[in-house]
């Protein structure tokens, strides 16, 4: 194998990749990257029977062929060549790297004991990659990170005709977001559940088209396949075999009150005020006409912090608890101005939500937006001393 490449194009397609590497792998072999030449096209892939991930570059050949080389390292060497060409060749047991006057020698892994990557499932529908990309990482935040749970560690993805919901929980938050799309075939439905970290990571790492494809397989949900795929690159992840919580039944359908929150200023106040609030304690937010009071400490033994931000509020005056960083991260992915907040109770969840700003006509009137999606996150109140 011989060829010669563009260093920001191999960098980006290995760095890509290497992103997909177990850090623990089972068997050495899984620590590597496969490097095929076909005719002018160089695949790039790592995989590790959860996760696979390919990258596809044009390159100048002389020779095809396979190589198993250690992932990590040559994504560090990759990532640190000089801007010149660079010429890899195979030469027996070792991969020889040439960049400018830079010149590495890599040992090479057992190719022949490498698994076969998993064929991509056929197509189930396109979406934006921007608007993929910006749904996912609104609801991975709220997934769970425990791996003995791995029903919460997952992004419930529900397919219906041209619609799809995400949804993820940890049990103190759910995260649900929908978006439009465009399906191959009219009144599709499907529901699987995706690893939310390897979905979050592709989600990112796949803008570079416009559109992304979601292909789904069609076996059971304990043998299915979710592939994703952009310009140049694809993955595909297996699917977790558990049961999903009814989140439709979690979410509030009516509020005794509301507030409507300038989200920039009120995550400046959240933020300042947690600063003195120990771990596992609750901030605490008292809810008048026109304002919001944000309170944390208080005890001898601890730091006091008090600040007021103004808002917009309808209902009877609240006091309700919520854990600072749960509530921070769900401001921080409503992506607009200002947010909204229904309450029913001060120990029921809270659900919030973005306010979309008006859309300008021609002539400067404004009008309602229209919102492409709707993304609502509900929080668990913390019980408050007293």
């Amino acid at each position: 194998m011989k060829f010669r490449v563009a260093r920001e194009v191999l960098a980006d397609a290995v760095a890509w990749t290497a992103r997909s590497l177990p850090p623990r792998p089972s068997v050495p072999v899984l620590a590597g990257i496969l490097l095929e030449v076909d005719g002018s096209q160089l695949s790039v892939s790592g995989f590790d029977y959860e996760v696979s991930a390919r990258a596809e570059v044009d390159v100048q050949a002389t020779e095809s062929g396979r190589v198993l080389v250690p992932g990590r390292l040559l994504a560090e060497i990759t990532r640190a060549l000089p801007p010149h060409p660079v010429d890899l060749t195979a030469e027996g047991p070792r991969l020889a790297i040439s960049c400018g006057n830079a010149r590495f020698s890599l040992p090479t892994l057992p190719v022949e004991d490498y698994p076969s990557l998993p064929a991509m499932p056929s197509s189930a529908g396109v979406v934006d990659s921007d608007v993929f990309a910006e749904a996912v990482g609104q609801v991975a935040v709220a997934a769970g990170r425990d791996d003995t749970l791995p029903m919460l560690t997952g992004v419930r993805l529900e397919i219906e005709d041209d619609l799809v919901t995400l949804a993820a929980t940890d049990r103190y938050r759910l995260a649900v977001r929908e978006f439009a799309w465009r399906p191959d075939t009219p009144g599709l439905t499907a529901a699987v559940l995706v690893p939310a970290r390897t979905l979050a990571d592709a989600a990112k790492t796949l803008t570079s088209g416009p559109e992304i494809t979601l292909s789904l397989s069609s076996g059971g949900s304990g043998e299915g396949i979710l592939g994703l795929s952009g310009k140049d690159r694809q993955t595909t992840t297996r699917l977790l075999d558990a049961e999903f919580v009814k989140y439709r039944a979690i979410m509030p359908t009516e509020s005794a009150g509301n507030a409507t929150l300038p989200v920039g200023l009120f995550t400046d106040a959240a933020k300042r005020v947690a600063l003195v609030a120990e771990r596992g304690t609750p901030l605490r937010c008292e809810f008048t006409p026109g304002q919001v009071t944000l309170r944390a400490g208080g005890t001898d033994d601890e730091g006091q912090a008090e600040e007021r931000c103004d808002v917009e509020f309808e209902g009877d005056p609240l006091t309700i608890g919520f854990n600072p960083t749960f509530l921070l991260d769900g401001l921080a992915a409503v992506h607009t101005p200002r947010a909204r907040m229904d309450f029913t109770s001060p120990l029921k969840p809270a659900v919030l939500s973005g306010v979309p700003e008006p859309a300008a006509d021609d002539d400067g009137a404004s009008r309602p937006a229209e919102r492409p999606g709707s993304y609502r996150y509900l929080i668990m109140p913390v019980r408050l001393p007293g």
